[in-house]
């Protein structure tokens, strides 16, 4: 489903505007007649992957619900720089309002998309899928998972009931009772519902081996050297996921997926996106000079 139509984006859509409005615009108040009206242009300045067209046009209507869009360019188009995105018209008071929520969604969305579609392309040919992480901004999940896909990866888990992941510091609660990897994927295996996935975060070949003689369906290969994930593959050998996660990077993503792992994660496509460069004009309509 697009996010857009989700309760929990609109309701993000209705907090973002009112975080920058509420004590209002003062600056644009008084200085610009409410009757008076234009147009905005949204335009990409870099070449990117958009994401969030319709957001921002969402946060012009929530400040005025008789503004109108045109949308030029949709999700997913690679932008060039100059290109048109979306252009509004209405009150100018409303467009200058929504001006800095629009392409805040705009630019971070943009990025997170243009991002993905880098690593996306960089393991072009290989087995290896590129998917995002949890760590994400608090309440931009679901848009900051969206922009993922829309740049060509897949995404990981939504929230914590989507699947057992089975990571180091459960690793060490567990250890602190005489625990290993093995017990506790089969520990997992005995009380999860049976829906679910199970997948362990390992750091050494022993734990791949423990991991997989206990039923993980997943295995995640913690911050290994590229021979470690060739030899984790070859001890696999198909009957589990294999994962690779830790400091991936552009310049490595491609050593990585050569390796032959099945997925590659990487919370750096949420968590440090660069802004893609996208600005607004707008202009006046032509009429009487306002008094």
């Amino acid at each position: 489903m697009w996010p857009l139509n989700l309760p929990e984006v609109q309701d993000l859509i209705r907090r973002a505007v009112q975080e920058d409005l509420c004590l209002g615009d003062p600056t644009t108040d008084c200085l610009v007649p409410p009757d008076l009206r234009g147009e905005g242009i949204i335009f990409a300045k870099k070449e990117g992957v958009l994401c969030g067209v319709e957001v921002a046009l969402a946060v012009f209507r929530q400040i005025d619900p008789q503004v109108q869009g045109a949308i030029r360019a949709w999700d997913g188009e690679r932008l060039r720089p100059g290109q048109k995105i979306l252009e509004v018209r209405g009150a100018v008071a409303s467009l200058l309002k929504g001006e800095r929520t629009a392409l805040n969604f705009l630019q971070h969305l943009s990025g997170i998309a243009t991002g993905t579609a880098q690593l996306v392309e960089a393991v072009r040919g290989t087995r290896a899928v590129i998917v995002d992480t949890r760590k994400t901004i608090p309440g931009l999940r679901l848009l900051e998972k969206y922009a993922v896909r829309i740049g060509g990866g897949r995404n990981h888990r939504m929230n914590l009931g989507d699947g057992i992941l089975i990571k180091d510091n459960h690793l060490a609660v567990l250890r602190s009772q005489g625990l290993t990897v093995r017990d506790a994927v089969q520990r997992a295996r005995r009380y999860a519902p049976h829906t679910l996935r199970v997948e362990v975060e390992v750091t050494t070949l022993e734990e791949v081996q423990e991991a997989l003689e206990a039923g993980a369906d997943l295995i995640l290969l913690d911050n290994m050297s590229l021979e470690e994930m060739r030899q984790a593959v070859r001890l696999v050998n198909g009957r589990a996921l294999l994962e690779a996660s830790g400091g991936i990077t552009l310049e490595t993503v491609r050593a990585v997926a050569e390796t032959g792992v099945d997925i590659i994660s990487s919370g750096a496509l949420t968590h440090s996106a660069k802004a893609l460069d996208i600005s607004m004009d707008i202009a006046v309509a032509p009429g009487p000079t306002p008094h």
